[in-house]
């Protein structure tokens, strides 16, 4: 790959597998810190249903014999790691005996979907709107109109999709207020399965498109002006150069670079957005999951979800800290 050392994707190849061990050694700790037990949960729960379960301390100290949970904290930890290294994150404690591989390989393909479709609109739109704020020539009238539809950037996405409910599914009625598709529809490679798809996953990526999309508008609009000022303008314009020329070739080509080492950073963010934006909406993604494991103290469908969107969420960053040199040619990493 042009512009890249072995000696500098060996190191970035390091710290991606070192974050993945630091991360999967968080989110295997958090829980355990937690106050409570997920067996003792999932009894109570029995309780609760059932009145009175009998032999309730025999079935709590056979269900922690069961999974491991009585053993010594260092070799619950070993045996988690050789797990996560075969992808292997054994049963839920909750939904006994239904394996923490299925529950995520159902809710792993919508939330990917959703991510991106999120993630590409809010990445195009803002750097979009941020160059038309910096442009002489952008009218007068749209420059006071894109700062009014950045009020929701202020907002945490949960409440854009609380109000995105009301105002679309509660009194317009044009979109469904839950679900990924409709109810009773068996999924299926046709065009009804996937309209019901994209009408459902409308308002969830939405809600998180526009507490978002304000941020890249306001960072590419500060790089633009950045931008304005270099000679290589100036010489663009004395040169007699199309304005909207000069604004993709010189301006927006850039200034988008800086965009990019932003979106790395702030993938994580915007996962952890879409977290609450999928339970509110019922939506059938890791977000949910993991809103219902961590209810439950569902110790093994915590590691293992978390797990997934932080490798997501990793490779990703890799990705686009790899492609940098395609997206402008002077960034190299080979020495000199």
């Amino acid at each position: 790959m042009g512009g890249i050392t072995f000696g500098y994707l060996a190191r970035r190849l390091t710290v991606f597998f070192l974050t993945i061990w630091i991360s999967a050694t968080l989110i295997w700790l958090i829980p355990r810190v937690a106050p409570g037990d997920p067996i003792s949960a999932m009894v109570a729960r029995m309780t609760r249903q059932a009145g009175y379960v009998e032999n309730s301390d025999v079935i709590i100290e056979g269900w922690k014999a069961r999974f491991g949970l009585n053993d010594p904290l260092p070799v619950q930890y070993l045996r988690y790691l050789g797990n996560i290294i075969r992808l292997d994150f054994g049963y839920s404690l909750a939904f006994f005996p239904t394996p923490v591989n299925e529950i995520i390989g159902r809710a792993l393909p919508w939330t990917v979907g959703l991510l991106l479709v999120a993630i590409t609109i809010t990445f195009l739109l803002g750097n979009f709107l941020g160059a038309l704020l910096a442009w002489r020539q952008t009218p007068r009238l749209i420059k006071y109109i894109i700062p009014l539809g950045m009020i929701f950037t202020s907002i945490p996405s949960i409440l854009a999709a609380l109000f995105l409910i009301y105002v679309f599914a509660y009194m317009l009625d044009w979109f469904p207020m839950i679900g990924s598709y409709a109810r009773g529809m068996q999924p299926a490679f046709n065009m009804e399965f996937i309209a019901s798809v994209i009408k459902h996953g409308t308002l969830p990526a939405l809600s998180i498109v526009l507490v978002s999309f304000g941020y890249w508008t306001l960072g590419m609009r500060g790089m633009m002006v950045t931008v304005e000022g270099e000679d290589y303008m100036h010489l663009a314009r004395a040169k007699g150069l199309n304005p909207f020329y000069v604004l993709y070739r010189y301006m927006v080509r850039n200034a988008i670079l800086p965009q990019v080492t932003a979106l790395a950073i702030t993938l994580g963010t915007l996962v952890s957005g879409q977290v609450l934006v999928e339970y509110i909406f019922s939506y059938q993604g890791m977000g949910t999951v993991i809103f219902t494991a961590i209810r439950n103290q569902d110790y093994t469908v915590i590691q293992g979800a978390s797990f997934f969107v932080i490798v997501l969420t990793a490779l990703s960053v890799l990705i686009i800290d790899l492609i940098y040199p395609m997206i402008d040619p002077r960034i190299t990493y080979e020495r000199k």
